[in-house]
């Protein structure tokens, strides 16, 4: 059997490895170490179509041999049905081996980030309660994030006002280049 895949900082590089690991096992079939890391890995990467196959492919002995790798999965599940709380109760309620741990407070990070994110995207106000199971921190903790980024929390409602996300530039084209190219699109018409 390979050598299981050490822990780097670079988790893209880490993810190519697992998978040369899997491809190149003997029999097709990876050590439990490597389909954990290469799960985690796809979870990280929010890659829920590769996650799922992998899942799927993976010998049934396996999965019932190895309660990380199972754990692992529940992760995945609770990100599949968009589960935030869930997700971080997850995480936290498992005690991660060497080799996964990182790629599991990295996935923790990701989903706070992105959560953040949609909170901004889609809310004028939340609740705080509601704000914290969100994002996985207690109450206190995460109106003092959320302060600190800026944004509003009032305690005497307990509501949180997120800071709209500034919107991408526009890229504007040079009139000339524009009219360039309505000429171009005329002249195609007519033709």
């Amino acid at each position: 059997m390979p050598s299981a895949v050490m822990m780097s900082d670079n988790f893209d590089k880490l993810l190519e490895q697992c998978e040369t690991q899997e491809l190149e096992a003997p029999g097709g079939i990876a050590t439990p170490q490597v389909y954990s890391q290469l799960l985690a890995l796809y979870l990280l990467h929010n890659d829920m179509n590769n996650a799922r196959y992998l899942w799927k492919r993976i010998p049934q002995a396996i999965k019932t041999a190895n309660p990380e790798l199972a754990a692992v999965w529940t992760v995945g599940q609770h990100i599949w049905q968009r589960d935030f709380p869930g997700i971080y109760t997850a995480i936290a309620a498992y005690q991660w081996t060497e080799s996964i741990g990182p790629i599991m407070e990295a996935l923790q990070e990701s989903t706070r980030r992105r959560a953040y994110g949609l909170v901004a995207q889609a809310y004028t106000s939340i609740m705080a309660d509601d704000f914290a199971a969100f994002v996985g921190y207690s109450v206190e903790d995460a109106v003092k994030g959320v302060v600190s980024q800026g944004w509003q929390a009032d305690p005497n409602t307990r509501m949180v006002m997120p800071q709209k996300p500034d919107p991408p530039p526009v890229s504007l084209v040079p009139n000339e280049q524009q009219l360039a190219r309505l000429t171009d699109y005329v002249a195609f018409l007519e033709n």
